[in-house]
């Protein structure tokens, strides 16, 4: 279990040598091969913006589990509760919050697909419009380089039973044990969801806390970059990208990027209501 509190206090080209040359220094958990063609285009496209030192690929299990949380840890950015099992603490920046509203986009090419049209002089209160292609070259440059001195973790997960009809599959990239660990708990993660998609379609999604590590520059218990937030959404080609807060709906994109914002696309292309409540347990 996680008790999260807040506390009180154009992409940039590589010459192809560059790139080989990056893929075959990054270390990774298990050979890229193992994946398929698409999963495996994804990851390596995405490696060779962020520079990870390493590419970890998810397999879900028990150990994996606990090598993440004793990560975190020792980083300071968990705090086990030694009253209860199994159950930690996490103090994000007071920086990083929920749910920044003006920092979550849906970019689609007609501004109408995304909000309704407003009378001249008044701000939609419906959500904020931007255009894809503004949009993929501010991240570009925001991912450029951001995962240095981490590791890139690849979060194969299945937002319903693994196998239902009804469920479906992502791809998350991100730099964040945090976030791998909650999404262990929030969804399935691990290989049988690899298994199962095979080279089908998924919702292809990339996060960064956006805290590049190096030389003079030493991690932090909360890595955050809120200065540069942007929580972006690509209906048309089922895409998110997430730049710069560890917290919540952020950066665990299967949460409200991924089952209300995306699927309610997805749900209008396939005839079905994608709908999202809070389940609080008192």
């Amino acid at each position: 279990m996680f008790r999260r509190i807040t506390a009180i206090l154009p992409r940039m080209g590589r010459p192809a040598l560059a790139y080989k040359r990056m893929i075959s220094t990054t270390k990774t958990s298990a050979p890229l091969e193992t994946l398929s063609p698409s999963v495996r285009k994804f990851v390596e496209e995405n490696a060779k913006l962020c520079q990870p030192d390493q590419v970890h690929i998810c397999d879900g299990s028990e150990a994996e589990g606990k090598e993440l949380i004793d990560k975190q840890l020792v980083a300071g950015r968990l705090i086990k509760l030694s009253q209860y099992e199994n159950c930690y603490l996490a103090r994000t920046s007071k920086a990083d919050v929920a749910r920044v509203e003006s920092k979550t986009v849906i970019c689609t090419d007609k501004m109408t697909d995304a909000i309704p049209i407003t009378a001249p002089g008044v701000k939609s209160s419906l959500g904020n419009w931007k255009d894809p292609k503004e949009t993929r070259q501010l991240t570009g440059e925001l991912f450029d380089g951001c995962m240095k001195g981490r590791t890139m973790y690849v979060i194969p997960f299945s937002m319903g039973p693994l196998g239902s009809p009804l469920a479906k599959i992502g791809i998350q990239l991100t730099d964040s044990e945090y976030v791998v660990s909650s999404m262990r708990i929030m969804t399935r993660v691990g290989k049988k969801v690899m298994d199962i998609l095979g080279d089908g379609h998924f919702v292809r999604c990339l996060h960064s806390v956006g805290y590049p590590l190096g030389p003079g520059r030493e991690d932090v218990p909360w890595p955050c970059n809120p200065e540069n937030l942007i929580v972006s959404h690509f209906p048309a080609t089922d895409e998110i990208i997430s730049f710069g807060s560890g917290y919540g709906g952020n950066s665990l994109l299967g949460k409200k990027c991924f089952a209300l914002r995306i699927a309610s696309t997805i749900a209008r292309r396939e005839g079905w209501l994608a709908e999202h409540m809070l389940v609080s347990v008192a």
